[in-house]
């Protein structure tokens, strides 16, 4: 098969499996997998290699024995191969690449790096945030990792369902509701009659006042736990006033989804459950699934390793798998899923286990994955909402706008106020969420204001400008482009080495859906800008020969495409200027 006539989405897969199918005919025997190949460490090298120490047992000869008897394959879009001591390095045809590379991209545009859908049904279930209380940047970790896994799974051929399941039946929300309207609490009562006061913020300032409050008078419990009773039965004052303060904290979180263009699928209410979980464990403490103990009722999974899981407290007021349990299993039946993901943070990871071992317990075989994060730090320390020691939603992305705005307005002194505006609220956005994706998930954040802004850096900015930098030079040439650009010209070492980095943005796909890894999307696009920049500064483009600039501009408008869609998987829109 001629290499431009292969799906460019997997080129390199396909040229790895064309190598290692010729070793083999070599060999005599299957013995290597595309896998084995490898990209070396230097582009002298070549652009991949492939180690021999492991056929040494098997062949029984030494590696560069091997090595040098496999440099003499002939292989179609391979200029040659080269031994070197044990290894094998391979180099591939610039020509035939840079056309195959160039010309896909510019068919497939925004399907770039997608594979085909297939019929697994994948339910992400992300941002699970309590009303009455704040939403913090901690909070936005979890918004952006499960967003960017919706698209990232998708774009790997599953059926992405993204929904949100709001935590608003809680002892939290008794706590918080108690301590608005207790009597001593005059502050509250001046907050509220304040129309301008952000009711986000006062819930959750509320909610950390009633902290502190039992903290100091812990016979006060009691009285939450009343609350929460009345709450539960769905009657009187402290129910109505439930009702009102939960539309405040729900209004508040779909402004933050439009803010950053988050869209759900469906969302779920933990009140919708409880009283169906009630039932639920009645039903399975009859079949002995569930047992009394001291009041409390729990699932004993001590025979698995995993202690007790407690459902329903002493009291008879309901804790989280009360309503967990009917909502995974209505899950599984209304949306036919073959695999149900949970985007909560790390120190859930027991939790998960617990509730995924009684459904299994029940009869539910499917994947049940937990995708735990670490914490989001500032510069000072950690963040907690009960202590109200956080940077809030509100005041990080005012001041971001008010940043971004300053910086913008200083760069473009003519554009129009409503032209800033649009460009602002998008740099917000990607600041916010590239910071939240750029590490893998089990690292901890460090969220620095200053750093996230930077041009020079591993940040959005640096991608952004990157994009609005090649659209300007497009943009330049427009009038001269020819659109039947000759590829060969494509000949410079700088030139093979960007469109090798586009063939494997399929490669940076693929592992960020097999990991769950974002920052695998985020490192492989910091380094395509890279090495953009990196030709740009040696390599003449607008000043080239006509030909040779045609092809070269084809090749960064390839190049911005790749950018495009591989922000896209990170929940990231371009700005087209900056």
């Amino acid at each position: 098969m001629r290499l431009q006539d292969k799906n460019i989405m997997y080129i390199l897969e396909k040229l790895k499996l064309d190598i290692a199918e010729a070793i083999n005919k070599k060999l005599g025997r299957d013995l290597v997998k595309p896998s084995h190949l490898v990209y070396p460490p230097d582009e002298k090298m070549g652009d991949l290699s492939l180690p021999c120490f492991d056929l040494t047992k098997i062949l029984r000869k030494n590696p560069a024995e091997i090595a040098k008897s496999l440099a003499e394959i002939k292989i179609s879009g391979i200029k040659g191969m080269k031994a070197v001591g044990p290894y094998l390095n391979i180099f591939l045809d610039e020509k035939s690449l840079a056309k195959a590379i160039v010309t896909e991209i510019g068919k497939e545009k925004d399907k770039f790096g997608q594979k085909k859908r297939g019929k697994k049904r994948v339910m992400i279930e992300y941002s699970q945030p309590n009303t009455h209380k704040e939403f913090h940047i901690g909070h936005l970790r979890n918004l952006s990792y499960g967003d960017s896994i919706v698209k990232i799974l998708a774009a790997n051929g599953n059926k992405s369902i993204p929904v949100s399941y709001i935590n608003d039946f809680g002892i939290h929300v008794a706590k918080t509701i108690w301590w608005t309207y207790h009597k001593k609490n005059k502050r509250a009562e001046k907050m509220i009659k304040d129309k301008k006061i952000d009711k986000g913020y006062f819930l959750g300032q509320m909610y950390a006042g009633a902290t502190r409050r039992l903290e100091e008078f812990p016979e006060e419990k009691q009285e939450v736990g009343e609350v929460m009773k009345q709450i539960e039965s769905r009657k009187g004052k402290y129910y109505e006033l439930w009702e009102k303060t939960r539309k405040w904290s729900l209004d508040y979180f779909n402004l933050i989804y439009k803010n950053l263009d988050i869209q759900f699928a469906h969302t779920f209410y933990e009140n919708d459950f409880v009283d169906k979980g009630k039932k639920m464990v009645e039903e399975l403490t009859k079949k002995k699934v569930l047992v009394k103990s001291d009041g409390a009722v729990i699932a004993d999974l001590n025979e698995f390793s995993l202690g007790v899981l407690v459902f329903l407290r002493a009291d008879g007021t309901a804790l989280y798998p009360v309503a967990d349990l009917p909502l995974a299993i209505e899950k599984f039946k209304k949306f036919r899923l073959n695999s149900s993901i949970y985007v909560v943070d790390i120190r859930q990871g027991l939790y998960f286990k617990q509730l995924f071992k009684v459904l299994e317990i029940l009869g539910y075989k499917q994947e049940m994955v937990h995708l735990g994060y670490d914490f989001v730090r500032l510069p000072s320390g950690m963040m907690s909402s009960r202590t109200g020691n956080v940077v809030t939603f509100t005041e990080l992305y005012q001041e971001l706008k008010t940043r971004v705005g300053k910086e913008t307005k200083n760069r473009h002194p003519e554009w129009s106020t409503k032209r800033i505006g649009e460009v602002v609220l998008k740099l917000v956005a990607a600041t916010i969420k590239f910071e939240m994706l750029k590490v893998g998930a089990r690292q901890v954040i460090t969220f620095d204001m200053e750093t996230a802004l930077r041009f020079d850096g591993f940040t959005a900015a640096y991608l952004e400008y990157t994009y609005a930098r090649i659209n300007s030079i497009s943009k330049k040439a427009k009038k001269q482009e020819n659109k039947k650009a000759n590829f060969e010209l494509l000949s410079e070492n700088k030139e093979h080495g960007l469109i090798l980095a586009l063939a494997k943005f399929g490669e940076a796909v693929e592992r960020a859906g097999e990991n769950y890894d974002p920052s695998e999307i985020a490192k492989y696009l910091f380094n395509l800008a890279q090495t953009f920049n990196d030709y740009y500064h040696s390599v003449p483009v607008l000043k080239a020969e006509e030909k040779t600039r045609n092809a070269r501009l084809a090749l960064i408008a390839a190049v911005n495409r790749v950018l495009k869609n591989g922000l896209g998987l990170l929940g990231i829109e371009t700005v087209r200027e900056m």
